[in-house]
């Protein structure tokens, strides 16, 4: 997984409770999940990418998906936008 696809995104959403309205909405290109998240947490957002028929990636680490995204913490999904 590169990294570097969610760094020059032109916009991204971080989190799994926003990724999920992004879904509803139709508005998510590609969806990124972090291979070390909890799968409770990630479950529910993997499957509303699945039925909207949007591409899942997996990346390797939290540490490194939430720095991708330009924020000090972990990232367990973050979705590039339309």
């Amino acid at each position: 997984m590169s990294y570097e696809k969610v760094s020059q995104a032109e916009q991204i959403i971080v989190g799994t409770k926003q990724t999920i309205k992004a879904l509803a909405n139709s508005q998510v290109k590609e969806l990124i999940v972090a291979a070390d998240a909890d799968p409770g947490v990630t479950a529910k957002v993997i499957r509303a990418a699945n039925e909207q028929q949007v591409p899942v990636t997996m990346a390797d680490s939290m540490k490194k998906l939430g720095k991708a995204c330009g924020i000090e913490v972990g990232a367990s999904a973050v979705a590039i936008i339309k």
